[in-house]
């Protein structure tokens, strides 16, 4: 066999491997036309070699934004190294669709991109190869571990009863307030109510139906704060409120109207209406706390001043 039948072989060789790999091949020159386009390419965009050789990049795939990829290679040229393009920075360069089996909820394939510089006999770059990886897999398993992570997060913090935040997470919540209060001085009240009689509701209609109503409170309440407030159930019937940058006195206002909007409600469980109210009380964060819990302990005794004083009504501690 001479040398130049085993050099066409070897080429022959090369050109199948480059064209049958599962790897994305896509050679263009200066002026982003392709001049080389492989079968893992032509098989996800359904456009064969000779069709797109020579043609410009961008008119024959618009989603690439032209801006970008130029920079891209301009540097690649420029500086006659590598660059990447990662799915996590952007999810694809060629928008094609995904017919991975294991990740077929995927709507298009998530790609890692490598650009080459090629360089002619005199050392210019002449030619910039891009290979195309497809990572649909690893990106679909990492977004569904992000997303399986941040709903744990979410449900360690939340109480399974009432979906407002569980004691724990809601008294990390009141000391981080407390530090900012500490910090800048900013003036912030705590909203401490509870269920008048909860225990006759549970004696005479069931457990089922004290949670019904504990669910419908803690609905009430969602419907009642700000995005800016922090509500949470701190245990059995009892809530708590954190109105952040609030005077007692417009807690006042806030929590007056929760407790005629509980008055005025009527919870239904199949043909049993109950009629339930609140008793509310407040503190404002005052100078002299050293604790959250001195915070915490005065909206209890609020709250338990509104129960001494005939229930279904708000009071603001007062020294």
């Amino acid at each position: 066999m001479s040398v130049q039948t085993e050099e066409l072989n070897e080429l022959h060789w090369m050109m199948e491997m480059l064209h049958t790999i599962d790897v994305g091949l896509v050679v263009l020159d200066r002026d982003y036309n392709i001049q080389i386009w492989n079968g893992f390419m032509e098989n996800h965009s359904g456009l064969l070699p000779r069709e797109v050789k020579g043609k410009l990049l961008f008119e024959l795939f618009d989603e690439i934004p032209e801006d970008w990829f130029r920079r891209k290679a301009e540097s690649v040229i420029l500086l006659k190294n590598k660059a990447f393009t990662i799915w996590e920075q952007r999810s694809y360069v060629f928008k094609f669709n995904n017919y991975r089996p294991i990740t077929g909820t995927a709507d298009f394939m998530y790609q890692n991109t490598t650009f080459i510089p090629l360089m002619s006999t005199t050392g210019q770059v002449s030619h910039v190869c891009l290979l195309v990886y497809d990572v649909t897999d690893n990106a679909t398993h990492k977004k569904e571990l992000e997303k399986a992570n941040v709903d744990l997060a979410i449900l360690s913090q939340t109480d399974g009863l009432t979906q407002l935040f569980n004691r724990n997470h809601w008294q990390q919540c009141i000391e981080t307030e407390f530090k900012r209060y500490i910090r800048s001085q900013h003036i912030s009240s705590l909203v401490m109510l509870d269920i008048d009689h909860f225990k006759n509701v549970n004696d005479n209609y069931g457990h089922l139906v004290g949670d019904d109503v504990i669910r419908h409170l803690a609905k009430v309440i969602r419907e009642q704060v700000r995005e800016t407030d922090i509500s949470g159930r701190y245990g059995g019937e009892e809530f708590v409120i954190l109105l952040a940058d609030t005077h007692a006195e417009d807690g006042l206002v806030f929590a007056e109207r929760l407790r005629e909007i509980v008055e005025e409600s009527v919870v239904i469980y199949n043909d049993i209406e109950i009629k339930y109210t609140v008793s509310i009380g407040i503190a404002e964060v005052e100078p002299t706390y050293t604790s959250v819990s001195q915070w915490l302990e005065h909206a209890d005794n609020a709250l338990y001043q509104s129960k001494d004083n005939g229930r279904n009504k708000v009071t603001i501690y007062q020294k």
